[in-house]
């Protein structure tokens, strides 16, 4: 089997690409594709990946997840997919680890729940522990917030972020006043901005709420004047995100993420420059989802780039206390997760004004 998928690839690496191009994280597939794009021309300008080009193979991870999963099982039968990496939800990162496990490098970018332990899946994004815990005890001390509610979809991520939420805030004496989940991709927010419109000054929402969804609670949260005394803070939040919600709507906004257009880290600077060089001032915003695939494909390549091989086994001997930079800053990758900084930003009206970096928090990931 390893000597035959070597062979099948020859001099190129076939790298899939698993981003939504449909539903509420649609509005990332064109923001994603565009970064991995660019780094996929830049690595075959110059010598490739050991000596391979790179080239993509998009899938939609905004199908359903068993379709999903049933297309990249099509593509690593037929020899057509080396690796995989991209930014997709929970559950489709569910239905995919079995059908790559033991098979070919998997690394997961998204922000995420945390908990992912299966050989061979590598994941780079931020988790509740390093995410939203040192955010609420920042609004506590900061802003004097000690009374939330929290508004997710109902899937994997947003629901056992609650969990986490709820235990971050009981440890800092945070009180959590109503906790809603609405049908991802289907939302109707009535009852929640109800319930939400009897909230009281000095209260905050989190919401876990993806894309398109978030995009109209932010509308239907500005329409009411929420924004005018309730804190709301997003884990997940995007420059994609702030345009089609409309500037207003995201008053009173706070997020937290690895990775911002606006960081003037030298490698994040350079990052903007070459994308709009490539791609120009009509390109897809640069936003965090797009640079957690660049994130992904990176690190894909700089295993492989260690291990000499896309083999499984070859590339599980280089990955603990393995490090590389990146618009994020210096990155460490322990026990299949990257660590890193964690920033908080202020939401403006097409950008993110970052506030602070987290200290780094010792207890393990969840």
């Amino acid at each position: 089997m390893p000597a035959f998928h070597e062979a099948r690839s020859g001099h190129v690496l076939k790298v899939g690409l698993a981003i939504p191009l449909q539903g509420p994280g649609g509005i990332f597939g064109p923001s994603c594709e565009a970064v991995a794009e660019l780094y996929a021309r830049q690595s075959n300008a110059a010598s490739g990946v050991i000596g391979r080009q790179i080239e993509l193979e998009i899938i939609d991870a905004g199908a359903p997840p068993a379709l999903v999963a049933a297309e990249v099982g099509r593509l690593i039968d037929g020899g057509q997919i080396d690796a995989l990496t991209g930014w997709h939800i929970s559950s489709v990162r569910e239905a995919l680890t079995p059908v790559t496990t033991g098979r070919i490098p998997y690394v997961y970018t998204p922000l995420y729940e945390g908990g992912e332990r299966e050989p061979g899946v590598f994941c780079t994004g931020e988790t509740p522990e390093r995410q939203i815990a040192p955010a609420l005890e920042w609004f506590r001390a900061e802003l004097g917030l000690r009374r939330w509610h929290i508004v997710g979809s109902d899937y994997v991520w947003p629901k056992r972020s609650a969990r986490a939420a709820q235990d971050f805030a009981r440890d800092l004496d945070l009180d959590v006043l109503s906790t809603s989940f609405i049908r991802f991709g289907h939302a109707d927010y009535s009852s929640v901005l109800d319930e939400l419109e009897a909230s009281t000054s000095g209260d905050g929402v989190l919401m876990l709420l993806v894309g398109q969804d978030a995009v109209e609670f932010n509308r239907e949260f500005f329409a009411r004047g929420l924004q005018r005394h309730l804190v709301r803070f997003a884990p997940l939040m995007e420059e994609n995100m702030l345009l089609a919600s409309g500037g207003g709507a995201c008053e009173n906004m706070y997020v937290a993420a690895g990775y911002f257009r606006s960081l003037t880290t030298e490698s994040s600077l350079d990052l903007v420059g070459a994308y709009a060089s490539e791609f120009g001032a009509a390109a897809p915003p640069l936003n965090n989802q797009a640079e957690s695939c660049l994130e992904g494909i990176t690190l894909l390549a700089e295993l492989i780039t260690a291990a000499g091989s896309t083999e499984l086994g070859d590339i599980f001997t280089v990955t603990d206390g393995f490090g590389y930079e990146s618009p994020r800053g210096s990155l460490e990758f322990r026990g299949g997760h990257v660590h890193q900084q964690i920033h908080l930003a202020q939401a403006e009206w097409a950008d993110f004004d970052v506030l602070t970096t987290f200290q780094q928090r010792n207890r393990a990931l969840r």
